[in-house]
Parts: structure tokens; C-alpha cells; sequence
């Protein structure tokens, strides 16, 4: 009894823990069809002053012969044009999604072995103005890492020989393919991705023998559109707007069981990327991206018991914000209503007091480079679920059920990494004897300005009686 009337304080507890131009087609590079594997080479037009320590790379894809799954080792042809001026703490821009400060270089087997860590757009960008209008985002490019080493709870161990990458080489990133969906692991996930028919989402599971998870988080959305402008001046932005159009919702559905297993919590990067390639923009190969992240916390009372739901929400018809003079605000079009609800679903047979947080966020990127390292103009929308369900042992007397829903948004000019993954970046580093650098410097979780707000937010608990966490009436 006292177990049940905790549910209503245990639902808080799990959500609390838990130059001007527009798009133009760029010439692509010579043989790599229509979208590059690597990204389309840059060519900055008179408009666009890039910053002093950038290098233009030449070549494009086609200097590029390999790139490890977490995006930091790029093997290039080391004959490729101005490739000898890179040196640790410049900016290497070889393509739309090979662009970052350099932090050691090596040669190996008749390669320049080049490691970089992230950089923020006006890293790169001294002076410009790019815009879009109502970029259609109907024909997705989906980018897998592969099994990069931020997909693991811990770095590998391994010798360096004084190279700037371990002795054991994970596979380099798979080729693109067009379409949104996409397989991976991550954490001990199968995540299988989604986009752009009714929405953009991940189906995921997991089974250790004595936990199994499966469920589906979608942003739902009928037809996508984004329009973008953003201005630089002596390296500072001076204006940044992101608007995403299409009317937008949240689902989810889950299905969790234990079976004297354990219950975790897990927090991770989908390690596939939905992109949209915008083409050259002022000269510049700039890509509209589509990244999420799953989060997903267990709280079985119990060591056997049964537990699932669905819900699905309206949520607004347009995402995005706007940046000028110092100010800031969020262009979210609200318009919250339930279509299917989540608290009427929850069924089981929990032995236990249960309970369950998955989170999804899915960020929206106009910018440069790849995957954890992606960098522009983003805005991020973070659904979490939050869903209880007392014993049924008690249910003749009453099965008291609890959900909370959280929707928050997150907007900046820049890049933002999980900070669990930069710790994971970090070590992995930390494995590498530098070459050419005195040290190889760690990453940063975040570059740029930032800012949150909240959208939606909501707790309910039936039936409502005071043994329930809820007074009638």
C-alpha cells in the first residue's frame, strides 16, 4: 500500500532523473555521383571570407580514403592540394562533412592519418550571409557511423606505436544510401531509424536475457519544410533564424519485461545521420541534418513483471527560433491536444511498483561536418515519457497508474555533444601517443551559444484516490 502511494512522487523522480545566396546545385566531385560519399568540396565564393587558419583541402571525396566510425580519423591522399599546410590547430575543410580543428598528424602506408575534434561555424566562416526559403526535405540521405567507439560505455584499450589512432581499427564508416532508414547498434541497442513519410523516429530493443525492451519514438510530421538565414560578421553571428514547417507531434509506444534481470539506464547518440544536401550556398557545401538521441531509464519494483503503452500527441505546426542583436525566441506554434493517450494504455503485470522513462530528442541542424560533430544553426526537441504502474498484487483494491510528459526545446549556434559521449571522446583520445602535436588536447561538449525553453509539461495519475498519490476532486 505505502508502495502505491509513492507512485504519483516516483513518476517525478524518473522524469527529474532520466555572401548572400541562396541553395544553389554545386558542381559535384568527378565520380562520386550525386551526393559524394564524403561530402561535397567547398568553393567560397568573393562573398564568404573564411578564417585565417582554415585549409581548403582540394580534391573533395576523392582525396579521402577512409574515416573511422567516430568521425575523429580522416586517411587522406597525402598529394591532395594544400593537404601539406594542415597542422595541429588549424581548420581542415576538405567537404560539407570533413571539416575540423586538427589536433595531430600522422603519415602511415602512404597516408596523411589526420585527427580533428569538432569547430563551431564561425571557426570557419570569418564573414558571410547565406539563406534559404522552404528547402523541401522529402529525399534523405542516411549516413551510418558504423560502430564508432562512442557507441560503447567505454573507450578501447590498445597500443599506439606513437600513431595518431589505436593499434585495432574499427571498419570504416559504410558508404551513404538514400532513404531514411537505417540500422545500428549502440549501448547494446538495435536501433533501426526512420524518416520522412509521417515522421522521423527510432525503433529500438534491447535483450540482455533478464531485461527486454522494444518500442518505436517518432517526431511526427506531415511535410517538411525549413528555411534558414544566418549572418556572419568579423567572425561573431550577427543574425541566425531556423524555422522547420510541416505540423508537428510526438508517439511513442513501449513493451518492457523483466525476468530476474537488472534494471539500467542508458543515454546515447543514434549513430546514423538524415541529411538533406542543400548544395552550395556562397560557395559553401551546407547540409540540412537530422540527428536524435534515445534515453531510455528502468524501474522495476521486482524481479519479474510485465509492462507496455502508447500515446500519441498534436503538438505545433511549426519548430525554430530567432537570433538578432543579442535577443533570442523561440518560434514554436504550439497547439497541444491527445490523440491517443498514453495513462489509459499502460497495461501489465507488474509485480511490483513499475517504471519506465524513454526520452527521444531529435535535432535539426542547417550547417557543416558530421554526426557528434555537426555544427550550424540547430534546434533540438526532447520528448520524455514518463510511465508507472503500481502492483497487481493490489488491483482488487486499486492499480493505480501515472504518466508524465515533458517537452522541452534546445536552440543554439554551434554544436552540442552528450556529455557521457565527450567523456567516452575523451578517453578514447587519451589512448593516442600524439605525432606531430606536443599533446592531443580534449574535446569540448558544447561550442557556441545556446539556449532551452519549455513547450509542454504535464503529469496524471488515475484512478484519483489519495492512495494513488492524488486526492479526488
Amino acid at each position: 500500500m505505502r508502495g502505491r502511494r509513492l507512485l504519483a512522487a516516483g513518476l517525478a523522480v524518473l522524469l527529474l532523473v532520466t555572401g548572400c545566396g541562396g541553395p544553389t546545385p554545386g558542381p559535384g566531385d568527378e565520380g562520386d555521383g550525386e551526393h559524394p560519399r564524403y561530402g561535397q568540396a567547398p568553393a567560397p565564393g568573393k562573398d564568404v571570407t573564411l578564417q585565417p587558419d582554415v585549409v581548403l583541402v582540394g580534391g573533395g571525396s576523392r582525396t579521402v580514403r577512409s574515416v573511422s566510425p567516430d568521425g575523429l580519423t580522416w586517411r587522406l591522399d597525402p598529394r591532395a592540394r594544400d593537404a601539406d599546410r594542415l597542422a595541429p590547430g588549424r581548420v581542415m575543410f576538405l567537404t560539407g562533412r570533413g571539416v575540423g580543428r586538427v589536433l595531430d598528424l600522422a603519415e602511415e602506408g602512404g597516408d596523411l592519418v589526420v585527427t580533428i575534434g569538432p569547430v563551431t561555424l564561425t571557426e570557419v566562416v570569418r564573414d558571410g550571409t547565406f539563406g534559404g526559403d522552404d528547402v523541401t526535405l522529402d529525399r534523405p540521405t542516411v549516413y551510418v557511423a558504423g560502430e564508432p567507439s562512442w557507441t560503447r560505455e567505454t573507450a578501447a584499450a590498445g597500443g599506439t606505436l606513437g600513431r595518431s589512432r589505436p593499434l585495432a581499427v574499427a571498419p570504416a564508416q559504410p558508404p551513404p544510401a538514400p532513404g531514411g532508414q537505417a540500422g545500428a547498434t549502440a549501448h547494446g541497442y538495435r536501433v533501426q531509424t526512420f524518416c520522412c513519410a509521417g515522421g522521423v523516429g527510432t525503433h529500438f530493443t534491447y535483450d540482455d536475457g533478464g531485461l527486454r525492451l522494444a518500442g518505436t519514438v517518432t517526431l511526427t510530421v506531415g511535410r517538411p519544410a525549413a528555411s534558414f538565414h544566418l549572418a556572419v560578421g568579423a567572425g561573431k553571428v550577427t543574425r541566425a533564424e531556423l524555422e522547420i514547417s510541416g505540423g508537428f507531434g510526438i508517439k511513442v509506444d513501449f513493451t518492457a519485461g523483466i525476468d530476474g534481470g537488472q534494471n539500467h539506464r542508458r543515454t546515447f547518440p543514434v549513430p546514423v545521420d538524415i541529411a538533406f544536401p542543400i548544395g552550395l550556398v556562397a560557395g559553401l557545401p551546407l547540409s540540412f541534418t537530422v540527428s536524435q538521441t534515445l534515453e531510455v531509464a528502468t524501474a522495476f519494483g521486482a524481479r519479474r513483471g510485465t509492462f507496455r503503452g502508447a500515446g500519441e500527441y498534436a503538438l505545433a505546426g511549426k519548430l525554430g527560433f530567432g537570433y538578432a542583436n543579442g535577443q533570442v525566441g523561440s518560434r514554436v506554434t504550439e497547439g497541444f491536444a491527445r490523440r491517443v493517450s498514453l495513462l489509459d494504455s499502460l497495461t501489465g503485470v507488474p509485480v511490483g511498483v513499475t517504471g519506465l522513462v524513454v526520452r527521444h530528442g531529435v535535432r535539426f541542424t542547417m550547417g557543416i561536418s558530421a554526426f557528434l560533430f555537426t555544427a550550424g544553426i540547430w534546434f533540438e526537441l526532447i520528448a520524455s515519457y514518463g510511465a508507472t504502474i503500481g502492483s497487481a498484487l493490489g488491483a482488487p483494491y486499486a492499480l493505480c497508474r501515472g504518466v508524465g510528459l515533458g517537452v522541452h526545446a534546445r536552440f543554439g549556434i554551434g554544436y552540442r555533444i552528450l556529455e557521457p559521449v565527450v567523456q567516452v571522446i575523451n578517453k578514447f583520445l587519451g589512448l593516442l601517443s600524439p605525432s606531430r602535436a606536443p599533446r592531443i588536447p580534449p574535446i569540448v561538449a558544447s561550442g557556441g551559444p545556446s539556449w532551452s525553453a519549455v513547450v509542454y509539461r504535464n503529469q496524471e495519475v488515475i484512478p484519483p484516490v489519495s492512495i494513488c498519490g492524488q486526492l479526488p476532486g
